[in-house]
């Protein structure tokens, strides 16, 4: 994993902009900002993900965690359980643990949102 190793027992800012973003096959780009255990004990881990508009959606999985998808910019579908809802700047997706999900870009200009996984297999994520 290439997650800085942060004490979580500290507060700390962590700058996007001195992180080196992971480019993924569908264009997308990708910033894993923490992974680790809060002194609370819960495991998180946390990225930044933006998905040019007209970028195809990484493919939907199935998670064995918790996560909280803030929509900072853009427009996204959300798609999980057989269901599709809209989403756009400000939303925030909860995914439930065991969710098969997916989100697709289907606005005008880039999506940019910040995922918090939380609990479960995060220790094996990202």
């Amino acid at each position: 994993m290439d997650e800085p190793t942060i004490d979580l027992s500290r507060s700390h800012v962590f700058r996007l902009a001195d992180m080196t973003p992971h480019k993924n096959p569908n264009g997308s780009e990708s910033w894993n900002i923490l992974h680790g255990r809060l002194p609370t004990g819960e495991q998180i881990a946390v990225h930044v993900s933006t998905q040019p508009a007209g970028s195809p959606p990484n493919p939907a999985h199935r998670i064995a965690h918790t996560e909280i998808i803030c929509l900072r910019e853009g427009a996204l579908d959300f798609q999980h359980d057989g269901v599709t809802e809209h989403a756009t700047g400000g939303d925030v997706l909860f995914v439930a643990k065991g969710t098969m999900h997916g989100v697709r870009n289907v606005g005008a200009g880039p999506a940019a949102y910040f995922v918090l996984a939380i609990g479960g297999d995060v220790n094996q994520t990202r």
